[in-house]
């Protein structure tokens, strides 16, 4: 009876998400307009309490359904995952409202993801890391290359370690052969 209580509460809270992102985007844009976003405003915070309240109730099921084993640990830490995606989205979504008149790209892509998918993550649509925001393609490519050679010397580093283990490894071997 958890489960299908669960799925709804989780589709619930993702079609608020998504409606609290729809009603930001409005809102910035009666702000923009000169118009009065006032009512649009109540509703928000009305709504993102209401996400909190319902990611609470997901956390307290996913709790005791792993604390009385209901579910497998596998089971347990894919449904940690859905709750902090939750959690994340409630976060930007947070700060979008309080950002106001400004449209985070976080609030445009989850405008994209087009609602209510469980499961299906579209990879072009998460958000770009500090690292990589505003930089060209051959910037990009730049990054990588050394990315990738600091990841050789690493490598390089971890093959002499085991090498050296290795060698002393074969010594001890020898030793303990003499010994004997």
């Amino acid at each position: 009876a958890a489960s299908p209580r669960r799925l709804s509460l989780h589709d619930a809270a993702c079609q608020i998400a998504q409606e609290i992102a729809e009603k930001i985007q409005e809102r910035n844009r009666y702000q923009r307009n000169g118009e009065s976003s006032a009512k649009l405003n109540v509703i928000i915070r009305s709504s993102l309490q209401n996400l909190r309240e319902k990611i609470d109730q997901l956390k307290d099921l996913l709790l005791r359904a792993v604390s009385t084993h209901q579910i497998t640990q596998l089971e347990g830490d894919r449904r940690q995952n859905l709750v902090d995606d939750l959690l994340t989205r409630q976060k930007q979504l947070q700060a979008s409202y309080k950002n106001e008149g400004t449209e985070p790209d976080a609030i445009r892509s989850s405008l994209m993801t087009g609602g209510v998918k469980r499961g299906v993550t579209n990879p072009w649509l998460l958000e770009e890391s500090e690292e990589t925001r505003g930089l060209g393609f051959d910037d990009l490519r730049q990054q990588q290359r050394r990315i990738i050679e600091e990841q050789d010397a690493g490598l390089d580093a971890l093959s002499s370690i085991i090498s050296r283990q290795k060698q002393m490894g074969q010594e001890i071997g020898n030793e303990l052969d003499e010994q004997n």
